[in-house]
């Protein structure tokens, strides 16, 4: 991965001060600037199927990743998690590859847009049923658990809809009963694609739950990268101490559609002129202004920089060739005889 903006590919992570947020934000820039890139490419006819966008989610999703150890931890990433699978070590090359159905892609074009992973390195296909995933990661634990490692976490991220789920309580449960290093992190961006809170749960603070389970839980204002890094930090250290599951929930505004294909017109105007409806990206090249960490030269160097290194991403691709369908046997990438990426979870 080209190291043209602040970041650095996954190894031994910077969690925490003035470092931590130079590294987080070159992530969140690079996520959003691909997103557009994505949404741009979706409008011109080039991308079939959906195209999901983390516009107001970055600040949270770079963070996790930030904290991630590559084949240490284990990561289950969402449709808007593209910051948090940069920063954990995703070429922005192969995100491009799986949108635009590359046989050279992780997925070997067979799969499309945010379904794809890497299950060696720790970073898992999503599962279209959001709140399974949750249980996808309490396995991978448990197989770890059972050859010894230590000092692992896995990480879930889920919206606030997906709380809801059947699958969200039994594998918090399990979680909780077998006390493995699981962080769940939800990102309550107030709707469900359009079904609001008040038509998703009667708590006051979804974050009350966790009481239910015997686990901890944290609270986070999700438009603020500091408070997500700081967070963020505390429930990886409590997580990889054997303090058991920890849930995070981060309050925010989803500033877009639930996809490209939807206006978002059910949004409440008042929460998007709200602290709710910050752009965390803003509040980031503030902070990092304020903090004399950069200035607006420089932000302006590093834009530049990322969005060269994503028009050469996509440039590279376009000429890729897609899967010959006569010259593939079609069957699943865990067949025996494409096992390459399953030999070790």
């Amino acid at each position: 991965m080209l190291q043209t903006v602040p970041g650095q590919p996954a190894g031994d992570p910077i969690v925490s001060g003035r470092e931590a947020s130079v590294l987080a934000y070159g992530f969140m820039l690079r996520a959003r600037l691909l997103d557009d890139k994505f949404a741009a490419l979706y409008r011109a006819g080039k991308i079939h199927g959906g195209v999901f966008l983390g516009r107001g989610q970055e600040a949270l999703s770079a963070a996790i990743g930030v904290h991630l150890r590559p084949k240490t931890d284990v990561f289950a990433p969402l449709i808007r998690d593209a910051a948090g699978r940069l920063a954990f070590g995703e070429p922005i090359v192969d995100a491009v590859r799986n949108y635009l159905g590359s046989a050279l892609g992780p997925m070997r074009g067979r799969d499309g847009n945010v379904h794809r992973g890497y299950p060696r390195e720790g970073m898992l296909p999503m599962i279209s049923h959001l709140g399974a995933m949750i249980s996808v990661v309490n396995g991978v634990l448990f197989a770890r658990r059972m050859k010894g490692a230590t000092g692992m976490v896995g990480v879930a991220t889920l919206g606030e809809g997906g709380t809801s789920t059947g699958a969200c309580h039994e594998a918090l449960n399990q979680a909780s009963v077998e006390k493995l290093p699981l962080i769940l992190v939800v990102a309550n961006n107030q709707y469900a694609y359009s079904t609001p809170n008040s038509r998703q749960f009667a708590c006051a603070d979804l974050a009350d739950r966790a009481l239910g389970y015997g686990i901890a839980a944290h609270n986070v204002d999700g438009t603020s990268l500091p408070a997500c890094l700081d967070t963020l930090n505390a429930a990886f250290a409590a997580a990889r101490a054997g303090g058991g599951p920890q849930l995070v929930v981060a309050s925010l505004l989803r500033l877009c559609g639930h996809g490209e294909h939807d206006d978002a017109g059910y949004i409440d105007p008042r929460m998007k002129t709200s602290p709710l409806g910050r752009d965390c990206l803003k509040v980031a090249e503030e902070y990092l202004v304020q903090e004399k960490l950069a200035d607006a030269a420089q932000l302006a160097v590093w834009r530049s920089r990322a969005i060269t290194e994503i028009e050469e991403a996509v440039s590279q691709v376009q000429r890729e060739p897609a899967p010959d369908p006569f010259a593939q046997e079609w069957s699943a990438l865990s067949s025996p005889h494409l096992n390459e990426m399953h030999d070790e979870i």
